[in-house]
């Protein structure tokens, strides 16, 4: 997947995000971030990965997310792959 187009999918899934009332809580919690600093970070490929990293973490958040905007279920980890924070990831 191009980075522009896991871009879209990761903005699309913080706007999803910031939309659910009960989640979006959690991941302020999670990011550390105020809502205030979301929309300076929105167009940071990093914290765009950050995004969909949350995201993916439950499946039925993938579910409800890929429902609502017509993408396939596999469609947010492969997007999380191709934006950056990834290519350190060590399971020893």
């Amino acid at each position: 997947m191009k980075p522009e187009r896991a871009e879209q999918i990761a903005i699309s899934a913080l706007t999803w995000l910031a939309s659910n009332d009960e989640l979006f809580p959690v991941f302020l919690g999670a990011s550390g971030a105020t809502a205030d600093e979301l929309r300076g970070q929105a167009e940071n490929p990093a914290f765009l990965g950050s995004v969909l990293e949350f995201l993916t973490m439950d499946d039925a958040w993938v579910v409800q997310f890929c429902d609502q905007n017509g993408l396939k279920y596999e469609e947010p980890l492969r997007a999380r792959y191709s934006l950056p924070g990834t290519e350190a990831v060590h399971w020893t």
